[in-house]
């Protein structure tokens, strides 16, 4: 076979420089997108304001102050926070926030109404995230307004909030359902007259990658300061949503750990993080502390009484759990070949599982190594047969299981009896530990 260039395989197929690392894709671009914001991205993460919205949350002082540590220890760029408006305690909490001297700005989220922005400006944010309606269901059926009055108002609420000297960013609300000649005028007026941050809100979650990367892509022609992105998860393409956003020259994503919020909320922090991972690898592991996820997954789960799923992003105990056998077998080789993502860059472990009638030798004859036992290629294959065999009968063995399957035909090849052994074993109750 003749040999590969560019590191692959040279012809024995044992090139020293064999790539280790993950190939993303060979189907990625030659060259960067000059407009695209994969390396340079921030995240405000909403779990104190839309994740409050999700079913089961209720978050008193302590634990949003606990959420909100845990959060700025990752490194996200902002924390939004519940409007000062929507209760008495929710003004309370904004200000114990903003007076934690976090490194994370905290902003908080209003209506796009003066009342509501003096009382946040009283709270000591740093930044107010002003929104509207602007789709014909919204205006229709929520604050009755038409595009006149909201392009005004916006402009005395924005204009307000700079004289203040705090940040400000408006957003319209359901902006995939709003007229593209409505979206773009509103945004141009508020860019003139200085807003750090126009915002578009999928707020039904109807929007899929291509809508999102052309109205971005549109935007982005049109207005100079930032763009940021609020994507809900109704239809699932929250998080291709969100990287489509910054391929097309976004710049802020928001996010809320595990995914609450309103519905079946938003990009979750943690899918986030994954997909930006394959984006630009260095870039998310040198400016987040992706060790700190699995903690904060940890405490908002509690918090709002669910499990993390199985198949959660990182986190899940299933994401870097390996079965099948030739799959297993290319694992213990190298991992990129079955890995995207690199679990020890997340501060997690992957696992072989081994007990199960899909079970391949390799994996077993790993088994064998880590347990430093005197056993060849051919009695790992002898004990692959009898766990596919038990597996079939009874179910899926145990490590503590097969551990002991593998002790027990050790200690009977010392004495010349292990096929004896494996013969006799029918059932997992006959495996002494």
């Amino acid at each position: 076979m003749p040999e590969q260039t560019n590191g692959h395989i040279n012809g024995n197929g044992n090139s020293a420089d064999r790539p280790r690392e993950p190939i993303v894709s060979p189907y990625q671009p030659k060259y960067a997108d000059p407009m695209s914001n994969v390396s340079s991205f921030k995240i405000i993460e909403s779990t104190l304001r839309e994740g409050e919205q999700f079913a089961n949350a209720f978050f008193d002082t302590e634990k949003k102050i606990e959420i909100a540590k845990a959060l700025d220890e990752i490194g996200v760029d902002y924390l939004e926070l519940t409007s000062p408006m929507a209760s008495e305690q929710s003004r309370q909490d904004c200000t114990a926030i903003a007076n934690l001297g976090l490194k994370a700005k905290i902003l908080t989220h209003i209506r796009c109404h003066m009342d509501d922005a003096k009382v946040a400006i009283s709270t000591g944010v740093d930044g107010l995230d002003v929104v509207i309606g602007t789709s014909s269901y919204l205006r229709e059926f929520s604050h009755g307004k038409d595009m006149d009055y909201i392009t005004a108002k916006a402009i005395e609420v924005i204009s307000f909030i700079k004289e203040s000297g705090l940040e400000v960013r408006f957003s319209t609300e359901d902006s995939f359902r709003s007229d593209l000649v409505d979206l773009l005028s509103i945004y141009k007026a508020v860019d003139k007259i200085g807003v750090n941050r126009v915002g578009i809100a999928d707020t039904v979650g109807c929007a899929n990658p291509r809508q999102v990367y052309e109205l971005v892509k549109t935007l982005r022609g049109v207005v100079s300061c930032d763009i940021e992105c609020h994507f809900h998860n109704d239809t699932g393409c929250a998080i291709a949503n969100a990287y489509a956003a910054l391929e097309a020259g976004a710049t802020h994503i928001d996010t809320s750990v595990l995914g609450i919020g309103e519905r079946n909320g938003i990009t979750p922090l943690g899918g986030l993080f994954a997909r930006m991972y394959t984006g630009d690898k260095e870039y998310v592991k040198n400016k987040y502390n992706l060790h700190k996820l699995r903690d904060v997954e940890n405490i908002v789960a509690e918090a709002v009484e669910v499990t993390v799923p199985f198949n959660n992003y990182i986190t899940g105990y299933c994401a870097f759990t390996h079965k099948a056998g030739i799959h297993a077998k290319a694992i213990l080789n190298n991992p990129s070949t079955y890995e995207i993502l690199k679990p020890e860059d997340f501060g997690m472990t992957r696992y072989v599982s081994i007990g199960h009638r899909l079970t391949g030798w390799n994996a077993v004859k790993n088994r064998v190594e880590q347990l430093n036992l005197d056993l060849t290629d051919e009695d790992a294959k002898a004990v692959t047969q009898k766990i596919k065999a038990l597996a079939d009968a009874h179910g899926a063995l145990s490590l503590d299981m097969v551990d002991g399957l593998l002790k027990k035909f050790h200690e009977a090849k010392e004495e010349g009896t292990h096929k004896e052994v494996l013969k006799n074993i029918e059932s997992p109750a006959q495996i002494t530990v």
